[in-house]
């Protein structure tokens, strides 16, 4: 590719990029204007007692270390 072609195809970008620009920005549609603040059926943030967090831990520990029991049983089957 030559350099007036690579230019020309530069060219071709901005003006693609240039038209989508001004399709935003005349768009009616909300879909893009709640970018600037939280989107509009956005769900609020789950909120954990620090008991259920507590009990989270502790089921996700038991599960690791069922996963570490079983690995070790099945290396040391391997041997």
């Amino acid at each position: 590719m030559t350099r007036e072609e690579m230019i020309a195809a530069i060219e071709g970008e901005i003006t693609r990029l240039e038209q989508v620009r001004e399709l935003l920005r005349n768009s009616t549609s909300d879909r893009f204007t709640a970018a600037e603040g939280a989107a509009p059926g956005a769900k609020k943030p789950r909120v954990l007692s620090a008991d259920a967090r507590r009990r989270i831990a502790q089921a996700q520990k038991r599960r690791w270390a069922k996963q570490r029991k079983e690995t070790a049983q099945a290396a040391a089957e391997a041997r």
